[in-house]
């Protein structure tokens, strides 16, 4: 099967028999597949950034001493590519509260280790609500 053999082959393949309306000749099991998995990777991604955001909000409020320009940056960044990941997918708007809290652990175990902190130091759950996370203008102290 060419899915199994030449994953770009396929997709080329896959387009020309949807732009001609070829619906005989689709490759349906596989297409299904893709296009579920399109969808998880766009939750996964929302994840990601909220993992890094809070990652970093946290190293901030944790160890002020060491804020940089850098760290700032990154936490500007995280919530402008999560604003426009939603923008972009607003049918992902339901899954934040439990998207943030799959990504709590994460988040502490790598500021932990970015921090030397045990991760025993960091709250059991999030400590930052939506706005907070979404706010341009919070910082925790």
């Amino acid at each position: 099967m060419l899915y199994d053999q030449d994953f770009y082959a396929w997709t080329i393949a896959t387009a020309k028999a949807l732009r001609e309306r070829d619906l005989i000749n689709l490759d349906w099991d596989n297409l299904i597949e893709e296009i579920e998995s399109l969808g998880r990777q766009e939750k996964r991604e929302l994840v990601n950034r909220l993992i890094i955001l809070v990652m970093h909000l946290l190293k901030w409020q944790y160890q002020p001493n060491k804020r940089s320009r850098s760290w700032e940056l990154t936490i500007k960044i995280q919530r402008l590519d999560v604003e426009n990941l939603l923008s972009d997918n607003p049918s992902l708007k339901p899954y934040l509260k439990e998207a943030i809290s799959s990504g709590y652990n994460k988040a502490v175990l790598k500021a932990a280790q970015e921090t030397g902190l045990a991760s025993e130091v960091f709250p059991s759950v999030c400590p930052y609500s939506w706005e907070e996370l979404t706010d341009t203008n919070f910082l925790p102290s």
